[in-house]
């Protein structure tokens, strides 16, 4: 589904040479639920605007879908990207002066779909999220779980192969993030490919894969038991210094 190899991504100015991807590997294969992990600042949103074909990248091979996205054109790439993937963000990016349907329907309008087949797609995904019976309700009127909740519909809509998620419970609370991670659950049970950028290691758990990203290079943490290791043990600290005993 998604294959990078040795993927870099430098950023120049006139005196100033920043490396955010140095060499980056990273297979996904269709129907997987792989979570991202990493510092502030390791390559983590650059991995993901380039895995969305938002972002160029330097150097190195990206496959989507079989199909090699190096030497496509701008607007071959934007087709590519509006026909196989969805986006969930942090901040839902719901337009508040539309209703639910009409927030939904925006990206649909952009692919030139009829009307009919518009309608179909916008009510079975805000009734896949539970939103059915609200797609008349403006953005103000929901809860910040029901606005994800939103937004994840207005990604199914467009019916993607692939989803990439970027920190898609990190304004909500822990109930709700528990929430919205059951619903990308859901999703990604029916067949839907996720790759998610979290900083929440208990979300990050849940995924089927963790692949770890520090100085824009991925490691897959699933398949080095001493990482595995090493992260339980750091856990284990934090646990006993925030519960001394005696």
């Amino acid at each position: 589904m998604l294959h990078m190899q040795g993927v870099t991504k430098v950023f120049r100015t006139e005196l100033v040479e920043t490396h955010a991807l140095r060499s980056l590997d990273l297979h996904v294969r269709e129907g997987e639920f792989v979570a991202v992990t990493g510092p502030s600042g390791s390559g983590k949103t650059t991995f993901l605007n380039i895995a969305g074909l938002l972002e160029d990248f330097t150097g190195g091979r990206y496959q989507l879908d079989g199909e090699d996205v190096s030497g496509l054109s701008d607007d071959a790439r934007s087709r590519l990207r509006n026909r196989k993937i969805g986006f969930i963000f942090q901040g839902f990016n719901l337009i508040p002066d539309l209703n639910l349907f009409d927030n939904v329907d925006v990206p649909l309008r952009y692919r030139g779909l009829p009307a009919a087949d518009r309608r179909q797609r916008i009510e079975h995904a805000l009734a896949q999220v539970g939103l059915g019976s609200r797609m008349k309700h403006y953005p103000a009127e929901l809860s910040g779980g029901q606005q994800q909740r939103a937004a994840i519909a207005r990604a199914l809509a467009g019916q993607p192969r692939l989803l990439l998620a970027d920190e898609p419970t990190g304004n909500l609370d822990s109930q709700m993030a528990r929430g919205v991670m059951e619903l990308l659950e859901e999703i990604n049970a029916a067949g839907t490919t996720i790759v998610m950028v979290t900083h929440d290691p208990e979300l990050a758990a849940r995924a089927q894969r963790n692949v770890h990203i520090v100085d824009g290079m991925a490691t897959d943490v699933s398949a080095e038991p001493s990482l595995v290791r090493a992260r339980q043990l750091a856990a284990e600290a934090e646990a006993r210094a925030a519960n001394p005993v005696g």
